[in-house]
């Protein structure tokens, strides 16, 4: 997947001229888009693999003092969309486990199937969390969009009475009326779209590394600057031998926000005071909604020859709100492991403990049966 760029907001401070030689290459849009796959580099880590949040504001930021009403249809549109993937992806996993249930219920061993039974029941919780979830977004929309209609009504009586001649003193009270209800409309729309932005989850971004053809040196140097609204990611990192690189930190965590864009700076370290920039696009967010992890490429450079991937996960549920069961997807579960253990077809010998307690059983059935019990 590609980050879709904003071209009006790139910004290109410095010509690159190391490394000229690219055979072929015109123009960016001459040019067709070229898979990740082949070159993605291997990015290892120099400190410890923990995820950092360098929040500079608090969970809920102050409301807007303008609405953006068709900004937040977009957001609106595309977050439905990806609530309902993570739906339908969690159905098919509950579908799945189901179906291995009825076919091991006959002949397997009873730990096999609580586990089974057990992580049934916990992607039914998430699915009823994530219905919950829906349904909030969707009253909140409701009354965003009951609001909207309000305030464009107290808009065209505001209009009306101040194109017309004011004289009467009925005239002013009701041109007075019909600003105060604008005023407050207004207000009551930038709270609901700072509490839908509550409700947008979280971005976990893992930096995968820089990707540039033969742009890419032993030796160098790079610092790439991230800004999110008020949320800020600065990481180094250091292309070694054999197309290795090292960054000094690897994860981040977002709060999608409605209004602003991902703005990403990457420059070359070259000496201490030699800093060259290399491009500073500004990039869509909004396409990140999706319910299993996706890597996404960004032209750094106009000519595409610079590439930054990364590894984005959409999680519907935030730091203070997080499900038990939201990894049952994406990460491989022990059921599985256990499922290929027992094979297909799992055996139905009993244990020694098992053998140990029919053969108590069957002793005392046969003291009572003769009597001596």
């Amino acid at each position: 997947m590609s980050l879709s760029v904003r071209p009006q907001r790139r910004v290109l401070v410095t010509k690159i001229n190391r490394s000229q030689s690219f055979a072929g290459v015109n123009s960016s849009a001459d040019r067709p888009f070229r898979n990740l796959s082949p070159f993605t580099p291997t990015v290892s880590r120099k400190t410890g693999s923990r995820v950092s949040r360098m929040f500079s504001m608090s969970h809920k930021s102050p409301p807007p003092k303008v609405p953006q009403p068709n900004r937040l249809d977009e957001v609106y549109e595309a977050l439905k969309k990806g609530l309902t993937a993570y739906l339908e992806v969690h159905q098919l996993e509950l579908e799945k486990l189901s179906t291995q249930i009825r076919e091991s219920k006959r002949n397997s061993r009873l730990g096999f199937l609580y586990d089974l039974d057990k992580q049934v029941k916990s992607i039914e919780r998430f699915l009823r969390r994530l219905e919950f979830h829906a349904s909030k977004i969707d009253e909140l929309y409701e009354a965003y969009c009951i609001q909207r209609r309000l305030r464009d009504g107290a808009h065209n009586m505001v209009k009306a009475y101040s194109t017309g001649s004011p004289g009467s003193r009925e005239a002013r009270e009701s041109l007075a009326e019909a600003s105060k209800g604008y005023k407050e409309y207004t207000e009551n729309m930038c709270l609901l779209e700072n509490d839908l932005e509550s409700q947008l989850g979280e971005f976990h971004v893992r930096m995968k590394g820089l990707a540039g053809f033969a742009r890419l040196c032993a030796g160098d140097q790079y610092e790439i600057f991230m800004k999110y609204g008020r949320q800020r990611w600065k990481l180094r990192g250091r292309i070694e031998v054999n197309s290795k690189q090292v960054w000094d930190s690897e994860e981040m965590v977002f709060l999608p926000l409605i209004t602003e864009f991902l703005s990403i700076k990457v420059t070359e370290l070259k000496s201490l005071a030699n800093h060259v920039v290399v491009g500073n696009v500004s990039c869509e967010t909004k396409d990140l909604f999706a319910a299993l992890p996706q890597v996404v490429a960004v032209d750094i450079n106009d000519l595409g020859t610079l590439k930054l991937s990364l590894e984005v996960t959409w999680n519907p549920f935030d730091k203070d709100d997080q499900p038990s069961a939201a990894s049952t997807v994406n990460k491989a579960s022990t059921v599985n492991k256990r499922f290929s253990t027992y094979n297909q077809s799992p055996p139905d010998t009993p244990s020694l403990r098992e053998q140990a307690f029919y053969v108590s059983v069957h002793q005392a059935g046969q003291l009572r049966r003769s009597g001596c019990w």
